[in-house]
């Protein structure tokens, strides 16, 4: 059929999703059918007596269960709204209009009355037993261009406090009521009309439901279904809605043709992930030439394994093809052995000890009459040295030492020297590397190889705030500056690595192309406040030279405060965690949608052999693997590990004094700079930790509990 349209809602597929699974494979057929023909003669258009909406009808699923269809009068467009229980779809349809928005052009779902009066459909609203200066003093119109139904007016001027408008969310779309809530909390109107008030260059035909189709404001929460694929994917995930619908502000980053590097910060949950696959996808179905292809990168393989898993579930077999996901250090490896390097890269700490063993032997130099510790020098190897490739004394003398808690001569320079120079020399001779001099060497042998520039046309950055200023370096050169050519997501208040790096001064210009994602879909308001509340005091960069706050993120759902509990030991502890995993149970979450995240993986290995000697079933994440979500059992995972990833309830275990922070992170060094970024670091990981759980936060130790939650238990 010529110009068909077939749009399907995000209420349809929540409400498919409650279905009984027997049920949902006969609507998946349905659907099916549905979007193929929508006039097809096995389809029983009914009407629907006192429906608000003349343009809604009901659809026969089998004998038990019906759809809700909008079909206007104008245009060959049909959207699936709802579906349930004969009954319940039907009063479902009796309480709810889909108009068009007069002002903004946008397709919005409204839960009505017989009256079409708020005050009948609001529950508990707070009752003013005194005169109240309104809440938003601004005109209609304005009030219209935010995106308030007409009908909704006179109830958005009364609102005396931001309460009453929390309570009254279900009464106004979600676009009016998230710039409502933000205008409410002080984010300055201007700001609010340039993200949620896009100007509508024609007149609003609210007869159009085809245009209203393609507004981003609708594309929230409608989407046409352009093939059988994508319609089956979505059903198969249906509360995967992050695969489907983008907030305005998400779109206009994903679907843009940029004329240089982008920068996209935002606080945890905030969706910056989802905005850097679908931004690979878009390049790879609109940008990319045939033979192009683009780079996915980020800090650590076991995220660049999720992100993969999460790109395939949006991305046809044809745009992965034009995708490489790899994280840098892989890529550095891979690049370098394909250019005959001869040298191995070793971290501290790995396997074998190669790494500490070399320093073991570089330290045996060190000149004790300078009076300064061990932790110095590999602080000075760490954060001077390996980041500016400096492989001479000259070179030495001459660096810059910018963020050193400790100054030094050049006489000083001169005689610590022999110990950085004697490391790369116990290196060589067992031809080994550090990952910051090959990728230094990488940056070389890309000024020798065109074909590199040429092997990508674009890169996509996760997690950018742990790169380091060589890796930074990297990224610029292996990418011809110019259009769509770097894509960079990340959170300063995320950095768990200590790396931290200036985009200016690595050549990357994002100024005129940065934005900040502000609303948090993934926790309730009660856990980001409690996860921010850990890094209190600590500086938060912006990925260049600038400050980024946390006060304008906030979370627009609301639940139960975190519970904070000390007990004994660990296994009295352990015990706790299944009682109340018992009552997560009952109320209808899967093991699978429960993590328990502790510092170590000696703890992790601890807990888990309680959990097994009481019979309990769990999956401990691996770093090379996605989490399987069909496999059932709770997840085990560290708190490194367990980022970029969520779930429904999430028990932060082991908060004991010692544990969070680590005191061997806190104790290995004397420097006041190096303590404050190791600080910084393990506050860090505690709020990525906390902000992982998206209705349930549960915070436990045993014995002498962390500073960091006794401070929480005392506010």
């Amino acid at each position: 059929m010529n110009n068909l349209k077939v749009a399907i809602g995000d209420d349809f597929l929540e409400s498919f999703s409650r279905i009984p699974k027997s049920k949902q494979k006969k609507v998946m057929e349905f659907v099916s059918k549905f979007r193929h023909d929508p006039r097809a003669s096995g389809i029983n258009y009914e009407s629907i007596n006192d429906a608000k909406d003349e343009n809604f009808r009901s659809v026969r699923l089998d004998l038990e269960y019906r759809g809700i269809v909008l079909k206007p009068v104008q245009g060959n467009v049909y959207i699936l709204l709802w579906v349930d229980k004969h009954d319940d779809a039907y009063q479902w349809a009796r309480r709810h209009r889909c108009p068009i928005h007069p002002t903004t052009g946008a397709l919005q779902l409204l839960e009505v009355t017989k009256t079409d009066s708020p005050a009948e459909t609001a529950v508990s609203m707070p009752v003013v037993s005194h005169p109240s200066r309104a809440l938003f003093e601004i005109p209609t119109d304005i009030l219209l261009r935010l995106g308030v139904p007409e009908l909704r007016l006179e109830w958005v001027k009364g609102l005396t406090n931001i309460e009453a408008l929390e309570m009254g969310e279900t009464l106004i779309p979600v676009e009016a009521f998230e710039a409502l809530y933000f205008l409410a909390t002080g984010i300055p109107l201007e700001e609010l009309l340039a993200e949620y008030a896009p100007a509508i260059t024609t007149h609003v035909d609210t007869t159009d439901f085809a245009s209203a189709l393609e507004r981003d404001a609708t594309k929230r929460r409608f989407a046409v279904v352009d093939n059988e694929m994508e319609l089956l994917e979505m059903l198969e995930a249906p509360l995967e809605r992050w695969r489907v619908f983008l907030h305005p502000s998400q779109r206009r980053l994903v679907e843009r043709h940029w004329n240089g590097p982008v920068r996209v910060l935002g606080g945890a949950g905030t969706g910056k992930t989802v905005v850097a696959v679908h931004r690979a996808k878009w390049i790879a179905e609109n940008v990319l030439a045939d033979g192009e292809r683009l780079l996915f990168t980020t800090f650590t393989s076991n995220l660049a394994t999720d992100i993969e898993e999460d790109l395939r579930k949006i991305c046809s077999k044809k745009l992965m093809d034009r995708i490489e996901v790899r994280n840098l250090d892989a890529w550095v490896t891979r690049y370098l052995k394909g250019r005959n390097y001869k040298l191995r890269i070793v971290y501290p700490g790995g396997k074998g000890r190669e790494y500490d063993t070399c320093w073991d032997r570089a330290k045996t130099l060190m000149p004790t009459h300078l009076d300064l510790p061990d932790s110095f020098f590999l602080e000075e190897w760490e954060r001077v040295i390996l980041p500016q490739a400096i492989k001479t004394l000259n070179d030495y003398l001459f660096a810059s030492r910018v963020g050193r808690g400790v100054s030094l001569t050049r006489r000083q320079r001169a005689e610590i020297w022999p110990v950085f120079d004697q490391m790369r020399v116990q290196l060589g001779q067992k031809q080994l590397t550090t990952i910051e001099d090959a990728t230094h060497d990488a940056i070389t042998e890309l000024g020798k190889d065109e074909q590199v520039t040429k092997r990508y046309r674009s890169i996509v950055v996760d997690e950018g705030q742990d790169f380091g200023s060589e890796m930074l370096q990297l990224l610029r050169r292996m990418v011809k500056p110019g259009g769509n050519d770097l894509f960079i997501v990340g959170d300063g208040h995320q950095r768990i690595y200590r790396r931290k790096a200036v985009l200016s001064k690595c050549g990357i210009d994002v100024r005129g192309r940065s934005r900040k994602l502000k609303i948090n879909y993934r926790t309730t308001e009660e856990i980001r406040t409690l996860a921010i509340s850990v890094l209190d005091g600590v500086p938060i960069d912006d990925l260049d030279a600038g400050e980024d706050g946390s006060k304008d993120c906030r979370s627009l759902t609301h639940g139960e405060r975190p519970s904070l509990r000390n007990f004994d030991s660990l296994k009295i502890e352990v015990e706790w965690i299944l009682s109340q995993v018992d009552d997560l149970l009952t109320e209808g979450l899967r093991p699978r949608d429960i993590c328990i995240t502790v510092r170590t993986n000696q703890l992790l290995d601890e807990v888990q052999g309680l959990l097994s000697s009481r019979g309990v079933d769990s999956q401990k994440l691996s770093r090379q693997q996605p989490d399987n979500r069909n496999q059932e059992g709770l997840r085990l995972a560290t708190m490194h590990r367990v980022k970029g990833l969520e779930f429904k309830a999430v028990f932060m275990a082991s908060l004991n004094d010692g544990v969070v922070p680590l005191r061997i992170a806190g104790t290995a060094t004397k420097d006041p700079v190096e303590k404050n970024l190791l600080e910084a670091s393990e506050r860090a990981l505690f709020h990525v930790a906390a902000t992982r759980a998206v209705k349930h936060l549960f915070l436990s130790s045993n014995g002498k509990m962390s500073h960091y939650i006794s401070t929480m238990m005392t506010r």
